[in-house]
């Protein structure tokens, strides 16, 4: 049944959607995540690479959604405009099986964060964790078929609820604050890494952390005003990285590195109970149970956001359009949660499901990423939608850079996790081929064949090293 009109969201909402996506489970793994890897320096230097990187992709954001005001599903509308239909689909689909992913890592670390106070739950793959995850799974589809704009709104109270946690951990750190402590933990000399290793082994989990960045592109149709996607963009980037940057250095100057290293999961909550006691485990793992239910609300949104507007664009199939009375794209949030549904029960048999999880999803979203800021750098060396050229060699320069580091973190995360992004993009081709022969209209276009057999390649090379060990999961 197609809706009436959809309310709008304002400025507060649609930054609440992109710090809600992104401040979810990753903040609360920092401490532990860098203190096994690095040094101050070392974090130091990994948040401003990052930063850097990340600022200009939101950079690019902000200048696409207001040069390309009619591309208004963002992340994949981008793709297929600069590079074709095949690669616009594979964006979308890449984005939204990504996100299906992240979901199902939320689930596992809020099932392992109450398995510290409940061994039944074990690491959050038990068989009891799975029933109560999946019980989670549908009482939250229920509630966003109810209607965007009520979600938004509970939404945007769990992110300042969600907050609240961690801006105790950091004031009560900052007080805390033991200068001897922090310069014996400068350099990182325990971890046994060269600066340059200490780097690159943080890399891949600041890709996780910064995932969602483009919570308000995906919602722009929703926006009162154009101009508030760009602007929620950045508010919402500066927000999360001051918070994530505290996050990940206080903890230096209360416990020595190997300490921090050998905390369990979520090490926030190691952490504060050092400095505070046994209350302060409990504080942390109930924020972070929040913080995660919050952003699994923000992605679900994504989620079914993605698949309903890439129907309206032709790339899906035309059953992802359909929309409930309420506004709500029911068959793609169907199909979402029933993936979700089955990757939280494929989890019991995954020897460490979070980790795997975790970079699955950034590996998987790193590609629309290099995408748009491709399109970006598109528009800018061609001139397209500038007037007298104003502002172009700017976002050229920064578009560059958001490509360049989009590209290099694809490398650095290692060919096991092309090959298992290659074994999702080849089988969901299936819904390209549907989508194609709905419209009548040809499959493939001149290379984007060889981009097809590329998939298929990866696919069986990843069965292959699957069945032999090769990769491990």
């Amino acid at each position: 049944m197609e809706s009436s009109t959809p309310k709008k969201l304002g400025l507060l909402a649609l930054t609440g959607m992109v710090v809600g996506s992104m401040i979810g489970a990753g903040i609360f793994s920092l401490p532990r995540t860098f203190g096994g890897a690095t040094g101050v320096v070392g974090a130091v230097i990994a948040w401003i690479i990052a930063g850097a990187g990340m600022y200009t992709l939101a950079r690019v954001f902000q200048s696409l959604a207001e040069r390309k005001p009619e591309l208004d599903a963002g992340v994949f509308a981008y793709a297929k405009a600069g590079f074709g239909d095949y690669l616009g689909f594979l964006s979308a689909f890449g984005y939204w099986i990504g996100s299906c992913i992240g979901n199902v890592s939320y689930w596992v670390l809020i099932k392992s964060t109450l398995g510290a106070f409940f061994p039944i739950f074990g690491d959050g793959n038990t068989v009891i964790a799975i029933a109560v995850a999946s019980v989670g799974i549908w009482l939250f589809h229920f509630m966003i078929l109810r209607g965007v704009q009520q979600a938004a709104f509970i939404n945007a109270v769990v992110t300042v609820a969600k907050i609240i946690p961690i801006v105790v951990f950091i004031v009560v750190l900052a007080i805390a604050f033991k200068l001897d402590l922090f310069r014996v933990n400068f350099w990182g000399d325990r971890s046994g890494y060269s600066l340059f290793e200490q780097v690159r082994l943080t890399m891949l989990v600041t890709v996780f952390v910064f995932l969602g960045i483009e919570g308000a592109s995906v919602y722009s149709r929703f926006a009162t005003k154009r101009s508030h996607v760009g602007v929620a963009t950045l508010i919402g980037f500066v927000t999360a990285l001051f918070l994530m940057v505290l996050v990940t250095l206080l903890p230096y100057a209360v416990m020595e590195q190997g300490d921090i290293a050998g905390l369990r999961q979520p090490s926030m909550a190691g952490v504060l109970e050092t400095v505070v006691g046994p209350w302060g485990a409990v504080f942390v793992s109930a924020g972070l149970i929040i913080s995660v239910l919050g952003a699994y609300l923000a992605w679900s949104l994504i989620c079914a956001e993605v698949m309903h507007a890439a129907s309206k664009n032709e790339d899906m199939p035309r059953a992802f359009a359909r929309e409930n009375k309420n506004g709500v794209p029911v068959v793609a949030l169907w199909v979402t949660n029933i993936i979700v549904q089955l990757f939280v029960i494929s989890t019991y048999w995954s020897r460490d499901a979070f980790a795997l999880m975790l970079s699955l999803t950034s590996a998987m979203s790193l590609i629309p990423y290099f995408l748009v800021a491709a399109f970006g750098f598109m528009l800018a060396k061609r001139g397209e939608t500038y007037i007298d050229g104003k502002d172009r060699n700017r976002d050229l320069i920064l578009a560059g850079i958001a490509a360049l580091y989009t590209a290099f973190m694809i490398f650095a995360g290692g060919l096991k996790f092309v090959l298992l992004s290659a074994l999702l993009y080849a089988p969901g081709t299936v819904l390209y081929f549907w989508a194609r022969r709905e419209q009548g209209r040809t499959l493939f276009k001149g290379w984007e064949l060889i981009i097809f057999i590329v998939a298929c390649v990866g696919c069986l090379a990843a069965i292959v090293g699957l069945v032999y060990g090769w990769i491990a999961i």
